[in-house]
């Protein structure tokens, strides 16, 4: 066996989250992720018992990245909004958590298992959303419907195919942050 590499179980996770964010769960096979990683399929049975185990850790990696890591990336905010914003940049114009992000909401549609994991992730956004409304209003009505609206743009913007006049998709969208994120209470006596 001397001279011979193995593909890393890394490798394999990498290589398994490229192919769902570019063709969704079902393009996820281990053929296909094998002859991507120019090797063989008994190299994957070396390190997954199965498809399904393959996909957990899959999952896992994601969640791992789309919360835990975002959440470190922003720590260093001192203002809620700030942090807010910068999460919702890195998550929702990542070339990385993005594609993924979309991929994985299509999938949870099909996967109860996969809902509840999208859940606990949307729920750790939802609450830096909460976080950093609730510094400006108090009633908690409209810190969740200010929420959701956030979140809703975020997620949706997406999936509009829409004309902005002369601004830029990005142009609205920092105008809809603006919107959902400041005190209009305080804009006014300025």
């Amino acid at each position: 066996m001397a001279g011979k590499t193995l593909t890393s179980r890394e490798r394999w996770v990498e290589e398994g989250l490229a192919v769902l964010a570019g063709g969704g769960c079902d393009a996820v096979r281990i053929e296909v992720l094998a002859k991507r990683l120019g090797v063989t399929k008994g190299g994957f049975y070396g390190h997954f018992k199965d498809r399904d185990t393959l996909l957990g850790e899959m999952l896992a990696t994601w969640e791992r990245e789309a919360v835990d890591d975002v959440l470190a990336a922003v720590a260093n905010e001192s203002d809620p909004k700030s942090r807010a914003r910068r999460a919702g940049i890195l998550t929702f114009s990542s070339d990385r958590l993005l594609p993924l992000d979309l991929a994985i909401r299509d999938w949870a549609r099909r996967d109860p298992a996969v809902a509840e994991r999208l859940r606990r992730v949307d729920d750790a956004r939802m609450n830096l959303l909460r976080e950093a409304i609730s510094t400006f209003c108090d009633d908690p009505e409209e810190v969740e419907a200010r929420s959701l609206l956030a979140f809703c743009a975020a997620i949706g913007a997406h999936f509009l195919a829409v004309d902005h006049g002369d601004r830029t998709r990005q142009e609205v969208l920092a105008r809809a942050a603006d919107l959902l994120l400041e005190n209009r209470a305080e804009d006014a006596h300025r």
